[in-house]
């Protein structure tokens, strides 16, 4: 049976739904009455066992026993099935209830997400409990008719569908296939055991499982290739109802339910000492991570690098650095991982930022293999550019010290129908492109390898002398008026003509006697030096002609109004690109090495972006000026032609 036909047989339960439920609702019910079939089905071959021992010892029997009677983690101790349920329709109800709390712990969990019992009773009240029972009484869910697999794909057939009747939900909680697929092969392709040598297992972790598509698909990817390879599976899900479809598509498929847990991965990791093969990933974007934040500088305190955030830490408004610091962690000594960002990551934050941190972090300890730009218009919420980062703990000789930058934005084709905000898909054929250019290392229009160092570059502060001329003029003197620490003052007037006639309006280019006619004007106030400087600052105009400002040591003071900075890229030599780039323009000017690095100490903030774009950037030559008045004539034209026709 196809999986599709499956799908459509499930389905068939949504025309006695229509009316009654609005459409987007179907899923909450049809998805655990799925859940609850397959698991009867599930249980048959073994109930007759698990049945003996609930007659012997009761609904309240050991655990390690009834698992040992079913053979497996799967046991029901209510001695109940659809068949048996579907013909006692006047206790339908609390049989259903009791039926989905015959199961062990970890499955019931499933069916308390659902609020199954709400939806049970619901259906009761609407008078269509016992035709939706029967009708799936009706199908066959024994795992000897339908396999783990088979059932597996109708179950994420029917979460599509759902997804496709409900955006809100699909773009939260849903990834496009297409791009699953392809970070999947992405992670794959690279790794030879898991795909040829029998035996093999390897871990899977997705932090943000949403429905459970990206570990389900890196299962089918793996199966495929190799019958013989096992993926153990693990994740984790915040939302309820998705944790709920997450964990039961696992259970379906024949995983271990007790891999997947429910909560906040970034304040509460339930695999804390989890370490794994793989990481796949997609964190919801640009989402403030405000209500993580106490919890996520508490780690940080306690643990530095020895800790998930070590690194840095982003904006408030942007977490999904978080995430991948998170994905990392897990990441044993020779892991890869593949997540969803947009471009926030690539750039944001300037040198010394937590942003820029992170980047470094990344970029020095050759973390990243690849970066992929993904068409516009791929995601089901939002319409914006985003990227598949590749990262690897230990990438191929070929790959060490070098990023990929693979630009696959124009390998796209509309859909047939747009889905909430998701107008554009990649078809085989373009995902096929992408993996063969990174397999290849290609260098082309759409991919290009960079040395990492080519995006790394320190922020020199350059300063240039203080060049004033100093009086006090009446223009000048107003100024004292505006300024915070004297308007207050009940005694201004006498200040201002104090200064007046003690100091006069004629300019003195020397700062150090200004400043001491300054001291013997004001004498009689006793102002604080950091009072008479700002005096001095506030009766200064620049003066290119003067010579530069010298504190009492003889160094000269910087113009902090004239203060910049220089981006040198960390390939050049700084003092090389100084002399080259600033010098020339500025011979005064120097570099301030009082502003270092924390990391280095040299002169600078060294900070690291990823400029994806500039990269594929092609010039197209504007068209020549006959052309373009060319243009504009045969426009015009054809309006007065238009104007004519209106006219007569």
């Amino acid at each position: 049976m196809t999986n599709n036909r499956m799908g459509n047989l499930i389905w068939g339960v949504a025309e006695l739904l229509r009316g009654d439920f609005k459409q987007a609702d179907y899923g909450k019910i049809i998805l655990p009455f799925t859940i609850a079939r397959r698991l009867d089905g599930v249980c048959e071959e073994r109930r007759a066992d698990v049945d003996a021992i609930i007659a012997a010892e009761g609904e309240n029997a050991s655990p390690e026993l009834l698992r040992y009677a079913a053979k497996g983690p799967v046991y029901n101790t209510s001695r109940l099935s659809f068949e048996k349920m579907a013909q006692d329709p006047e206790n339908l109800s609390a049989n259903l209830i009791r039926f989905a709390g015959g199961f062990p712990e970890h499955v019931r969990e499933i069916f308390q997400r659902y609020r199954f019992n709400e939806k049970v009773e619901d259906l009761a009240d609407k008078g269509l409990l016992l035709a939706v029972v029967k009708h799936f009484a009706s199908l066959d869910f024994n795992p000897q008719a339908v396999s783990n697999e088979e059932m597996g794909h109708a179950f994420e057939e029917l979460i599509r569908r759902f997804s496709e009747l409900s955006n809100e939900t699909a773009g939260e909680h849903y990834t496009p296939r297409e791009v699953v697929t392809l970070m999947v092969q992405l992670l794959f392709t690279e790794d030879d055991d898991v795909l040829s040598q029998p035996g093999t297992i390897k871990k899977v972790y997705d932090p943000t499982g949403g429905t459970g598509a990206m570990l389900s698909s890196a299962d089918d990817y793996v199966t495929a290739a190799n019958p013989d390879a096992k993926l153990a599976l693990f994740g984790q899900e915040l939302n309820d109802e998705s944790y709920a479809i997450f964990k039961a598509d696992m259970l379906i498929k024949g995983h271990n339910p007790e891999h997947i847990k429910q909560g906040n991965t970034l304040t509460d990791d339930k695999h804390p000492s989890l370490t794994v093969d793989y990481v796949l990933s997609n964190p919801p974007f640009g989402v403030d991570w405000g209500k993580a934040q106490d919890a996520v500088l508490k780690e940080r305190k306690a643990k530095g690098h020895a800790g998930r955030f070590g690194p840095g830490l982003p904006r408030k408004s942007d977490g999904t650095f978080l995430f991948m610091l998170h994905g990392l962690s897990k990441l044993n000594d020779t892991g890869r991982m593949g997540i969803v960002t947009n471009g926030s990551p690539l750039f944001t934050g300037n040198a010394g930022s937590g942003e820029s941190e992170i980047r470094r972090h990344l970029i020095e300890n050759d973390l990243i293999e690849a970066i992929i730009a993904l068409p516009t218009d791929m995601f089901y919420n939002t319409g914006i550019q985003t990227y598949v980062w590749v990262l690897s703990r230990q990438k191929a000789p070929e790959r060490q010290g070098k990023i990929q930058l693979i630009d696959a934005s124009k390998l796209v084709e509309k859909m047939p129908k747009s889905l909430g905000s998701k107008r554009n898909r990649m078809s085989a054929d373009h995902v096929a492109r992408v993996v063969q250019a990174h397999g290849n290392m290609e260098e082309s229009d759409i991919s290009k390898v960079v040395d990492g160092r080519a995006f790394g570059y320190r922020t020199i502060t350059v300063d240039r002398p203080m060049r004033h001329n100093y009086a006090a003029a009446p223009e000048r003197l107003e100024r004292l008026r505006s300024e915070k620490k004297f308007r207050l003052r009940d005694d201004l007037d006498a200040i201002i003509a104090a200064l007046r006639e003690k100091v006069g309006a004629e300019p003195i280019q020397s700062r150090a006697t200004f400043q001491g006619k300054i001291q013997l004007a004001l004498g009689a106030w006793q102002f604080k030096a950091t009072e008479l400087k700002a005096i001095v600052d506030l009766l200064a105009d620049r003066d290119e002609t003067a010579e530069p400002t010298r504190d009492n040591k003889k160094r000269v003071l910087p113009d902090t109004d004239l203060r910049d900075t220089e981006d040198v890229p960390l390939l050049e030599d700084v003092q090389s690109y100084f002399q080259r780039e600033v010098l020339t323009q500025t011979p005064d000017a120097w570099i301030n090495e009082d502003v270092t690095d924390e990391k280095d100490g040299l002169p600078g903030k060294v900070g690291f972006e990823i400029p994806f774009n500039r990269y594929f950037y092609t010039y197209e030559a504007p068209p020549a000026l006959d052309e373009i008045d060319a243009r504009i004539k045969a426009r015009s034209a054809r309006i007065m032609q238009m104007l004519t026709e209106v006219v007569g």
